[in-house]
């Protein structure tokens, strides 16, 4: 009694749908925290809006809010731009970590039709059928797959706004333009001030 229990948790720690469960819930951590950032940027912002307007009236000359335009669009640069790139940064790592972590407690990425078993509680060496193990192999292989190609678009996406950025910033430069203060009026109507 128990060899089986005790081959199958010798074999397999933790099951495979847990631990897939656990990488999912895990990875997209990083990505809700960098979303409730997000929301606590345009919050700040739409007071910050709501409360020059009632000091100032629509045609007061102050400085606009830094991450988001008068409509409300968040744009990705300074502080969100960092978190974004911290949060795409540690979900590769935790991804890497769990196809590591994956191989480390399975072995194998091919699901095997048997084990042999040959220590306590067994008398003998006892060979552990598994059921269903094409199934098994191709879960295995999906999730694998899933979490390389989740590595690959996290990685070239951050050399698109590394380069994305790297281009923007030698555009600015190189146009020399002088920075300007708009009034929070349509653009149509917008007065501009150029400092010096």
């Amino acid at each position: 009694p128990g060899c089986k229990n005790a081959c199958y948790d010798k074999s397999f720690p933790m099951s495979h749908s847990r631990f897939w469960v656990l990488q999912i819930l895990i990875v997209s951590t990083p990505t809700l925290i960098y979303l409730g950032h997000v929301l606590l940027v345009i919050r700040r912002e739409n007071k910050l809006r709501r409360r020059v307007e009632q000091k100032f009236g629509k045609n007061g000359m102050v400085k606009a809010p830094t991450y988001s335009d008068e409509h409300g669009k968040v744009q990705l640069k300074g502080v969100l731009l960092v978190s974004y790139m911290i949060q795409l940064l540690f979900k590769v790592l935790l991804e890497v970590g769990f196809i590591v972590g994956q191989y480390y407690l399975y072995g194998f990425i091919f699901m095997p039709t048997k084990i042999s078993f040959p220590h306590y509680p067994c008398p003998s060496p006892v060979d552990c059928f598994i059921s269903r193990p094409t199934e098994k192999t191709i879960f295995i292989v999906f999730m694998m797959a899933m979490a390389v190609f989740s590595v690959v678009l996290n990685i070239v996406e951050m050399f698109h706004l590394i380069t994305s950025k790297i281009k923007e910033r030698k555009r600015r430069s190189s146009g020399s333009v002088p920075s300007e203060v708009y009034s929070l009026t349509s653009p149509k109507h917008s007065e501009r001030v150029t400092l010096c």
